[in-house]
């Protein structure tokens, strides 16, 4: 990067927002998990689509590539400078738009942190219908580049199902602003759906319309005690389809949910120790508790069952989720594979990954969480150098056998570039290619992710 353009950017953004300190920009430069680590010689943040615009011009004309970023949540190395890219951190765009009550829809700016987010709307009695552990960081662009899921996808879908309009930059500058939040526009290519899940590398995201839901009056959280994997993903499937109030179902092995106690000191949820646990949570405008009771009474699997109505004994049920992440990374920085299986082979393939990893690393550790309602399982491997990528390939290799896909919810990255391949044939990945070199001739934007 030149001096040049180091005093053009400064110019545009102001020199407080160009950031050269070393010590400063390591932050920015190292992924959630501490897997993947690069380096960069500026962070540029920019407070309006207009600058973004004016910086994006700036490094198109000189060919310096950049990464952008939001929240820096993700955990497959596809917001981190890799390989000496500037970073164009979104975080100033933090607008907060006006509810329209009468639309249920809200336009915030990608720097906008899904708390926030959900914070503001909720004083109007509405809600965005996505929500995440990493709520408190992860911002609204960034979950859109990755078209995030969480905990909500199996009753109101991921971040694409959310997204009614959207504003973005291109690499050459230019700006694609629909933000009308139509219901109905049938005028053509859907921008929007496109960059949901483009991971920066077709444009940076800078604003966008959300549709939201009305807030569930009531709440319920169940923890259940499981005597096998196939067990909890049969209840599911039926509660699924005959419990209207369900919005959640998320699923545990025995051994994470052991981790999580050991890490944050906790209680063990019940005196018996299950091979699988599930969190169950219900909401409705009416009290959906005895609608879950009844379903979960009936269910002669079921072990032990304990409840919750209140916001604070709700959250000591979730922890037993929410913390799995953070607890992994308390005995290393784990290979996170985030997959998705045909919902028929679900149980078969998270008994089976276990062996599938020891046969190939018998020092490493497998941990196994994810959403149960949809089939998205978190695959989390200990023990393996970073750079060791023999038991990602191993089970990547099984959920492509399986017939499903080697990400749900956190993209490609970097991780899993060489991977794809797996999932999709030569004839989509040379489309991938085809619309990326539209939008992005000169390949500055996000060039070592996603793509082969």
């Amino acid at each position: 990067m030149t001096p040049e353009l180091l005093d053009t950017l400064r110019a545009i953004v102001g020199d407080t927002h160009v950031v050269t300190d070393p010590a400063v920009t390591a932050s920015y430069a190292v992924d959630w998990t501490g897997r993947f680590t690069g380096a960069t010689p500026a962070v540029v943040r920019p407070g309006t689509t207009a600058e973004v615009a004016a910086c994006l011009m700036a490094c198109a004309a000189t060919g310096t590539r950049i990464v952008p970023q939001g929240g820096n949540t993700g955990l497959v190395g596809g917001s981190v400078p890799l390989d000496g890219e500037l970073v164009l951190s979104l975080r100033r765009l933090d607008e907060l738009g006006p509810v329209d009550p009468v639309s249920g829809q809200i336009t915030v700016g990608a720097g906008v942190t899904l708390a926030a987010l959900q914070q503001h709307v909720r004083a109007a009695g509405i809600e965005l219908p996505v929500d995440l552990a990493a709520r408190d960081s992860a911002t609204i662009g960034g979950m859109i580049a990755t078209n995030a899921g969480g905990l909500h996808v199996m009753r109101h879908g991921p971040m694409r199902a959310q997204v009614v309009g959207i504003e973005a930059v291109l690499s050459n500058g230019e700006v694609l602003s629909h933000l009308g939040g139509l219901l109905k526009d049938n005028t053509g290519y859907d921008l929007g759906g496109l960059l949901c899940g483009s991971e920066g590398t077709l444009g940076v995201i800078t604003r966008a319309r959300l549709r939201l839901t009305p807030r569930p009056a009531h709440q319920v959280v169940a923890l259940l005690g499981m005597p096998s994997v196939a067990d909890a993903v049969t209840a599911v499937a039926r509660w699924r389809d005959r419990v209207g109030s369900l919005v959640a179902a998320e699923g545990v092995l025995g051994a994470g949910v052991d981790l999580v106690c050991r890490a944050f000191d906790y209680p063990p949820p019940f005196a018996d120790r299950w091979p699988m646990y599930l969190v169950l949570e219900a909401a409705g405008r009416t009290d959906p508790t005895d609608e879950l009771a009844e379903a979960v009474a009936a269910d002669p699997s079921v072990g032990d069952v304990a409840v919750a109505t209140a916001a604070h004994d709700r959250a000591a049920l979730w922890r037993y989720r929410d913390e799995m992440t953070t607890a992994i990374n308390t005995i290393g920085s784990p290979h996170k594979l985030d997959v998705t299986l045909p919902l028929g082979g679900l149980a078969a393939f998270i008994d089976e990954v276990p062996g599938v990893v020891a046969s190939i690393d018998p020092d490493a550790t497998t941990w196994l969480f994810g959403h149960i309602g949809d089939g998205n399982v978190h695959v989390n491997i200990t023990g393996p150098g970073a750079h060791d990528e023999r038991t990602d390939e191993a089970v990547l290799e099984l959920v492509a056998a399986r017939g499903g896909s080697i990400s749900a919810e956190h993209g490609i990255g970097t991780a899993k570039r060489r991977f794809l391949s797996l999932v999709r044939s030569d004839a989509e990945i040379a489309t991938f290619a085809a619309i990326k070199h539209a939008l992005d001739p000169a390949g500055i934007l996000n060039p070592a992710v996603l793509n082969p």
